[in-house]
């Protein structure tokens, strides 16, 4: 893989990881770009201790453009986008619209493809390849910048799920705090740890590798309805190794993932025999407290909000408002549907 650093027409970092030698990235963004917005405010809410952003900035952001204005899209002669490039396997760049910025953090966008109508789960497991070493290569960036505590990668596919832009990208958020969910399951291993001795996520996969719940797996990884699923499509993804992050991830293990995530992106997508909206988290460990990177181990969460061909699930008042989820699918469910999709 080769990566290109440049910069934008207002200033922001744009960085090219290409499967090839191949392609120009010295093309330069001509757009008149007005001033970068100012920093977002994080406000502490009293009674949870958790943060909240406010970024009001975003609320003029570009939002679900037609096909021709698509911002993610390659440049041509006859439109300038976020792109310089006339083509290009995968890119990271500042999002222009950042939720943290300056001293508050950095938001980045991650393109999958030039290609505007396709979608991670059709560019299979080279392609996938490639964008968990530019996962593992913005992480491992993003943790080197002063104030960060942890670095949070993810996609949202799909309008059902809020999407902004359809053309198939993620996001990398530096935050200058840990989230309340670390913190809640870090909470949870610390005590796990102090009641049985053992590991919480190791006790867990191994739980789940001897149950009816596991989807697929390799010799690295395993993919697994969890036995108390939220939503009514829920598969989590544990590697064998305890790692802390993306950027411990080897050779073999990023090889293996690609493998296996391009085959559950396709089995997502046969569930219901339509595009399935989601958002994949990637959980990685704090990056300054030594006993909370020695407690976490990366994970992925994929789910989604179909529960049917033609129903979505809605947050009721017990889950939005107590965050007591209701789910309306039985988790041995959901995955003996995910085995009988693979071909």
């Amino acid at each position: 893989m080769r990566k290109t650093s440049a910069r934008l027409a207002d200033g922001r970092e744009i960085v090219y990881y290409d499967e090839s030698d191949h392609g120009d990235r010295a093309h330069v963004d001509p757009r008149p770009l007005p001033a970068r917005p100012a920093g977002s405010e994080i406000r502490l809410d009293p009674l949870t201790r958790e943060p909240v952003v406010v970024a009001a900035h975003r609320q003029d952001r570009t939002h679900l453009p037609p096909d021709d204005r698509c911002p993610l899209c390659p440049s041509t002669p006859e439109r300038h986008t976020e792109i310089p490039a006339p083509s290009y396997d995968v890119v990271a760049f500042e999002n222009l619209f950042p939720a943290l910025a300056g001293d508050r953090g950095r938001c980045e966008v991650l393109c999958f493809s030039d290609e505007h109508d396709t979608s991670l789960a059709r560019l299979g497991p080279r392609r996938i390849r490639t964008v968990v070493d530019a996962w593992a290569d913005r992480s491992a960036v993003l943790s080197a910048l002063p104030g960060i505590e942890q670095v949070y990668c993810f996609e949202n596919r799909g309008p059902e799920i809020g999407v902004s832009l359809h053309h198939p990208h993620g996001q990398v958020y530096a935050l200058p705090f840990v989230t309340p969910r670390t913190r809640d399951v870090l909470a949870s291993a610390r005590a796990h740890r102090e009641e049985t001795g053992g590991d919480l996520f190791e006790d867990v996969l191994a739980a789940e590798r001897a149950g009816p719940r596991v989807v697929l797996e390799n010799g690295h990884w395993t993919a697994f309805v969890p036995e108390a699923a939220r939503w009514p499509v829920e598969v989590h993804l544990y590697p064998r190794r305890p790692v802390a992050d993306l950027p411990d991830l080897g050779d073999a293990e990023r090889d293996a993932f690609a493998e296996l995530y391009a085959d559950l992106l396709a089995r997502l997508d046969r569930l219901f025999d339509l595009p399935l909206p989601y958002i994949a988290a990637w959980h990685q460990a704090p990056l300054h407290d030594a006993e909370a990177r020695s407690l976490s181990r990366l994970r992925l969460e994929v789910f989604s909000v179909r529960r049917a061909p033609d129903r979505l699930k809605y947050l009721a008042g017990t889950e939005s408002g107590m965050g007591v989820f209701v789910n309306d699918v039985a988790p041995e469910t959901t995955a003996r549907l995910l085995r009988k999709a693979g071909r």
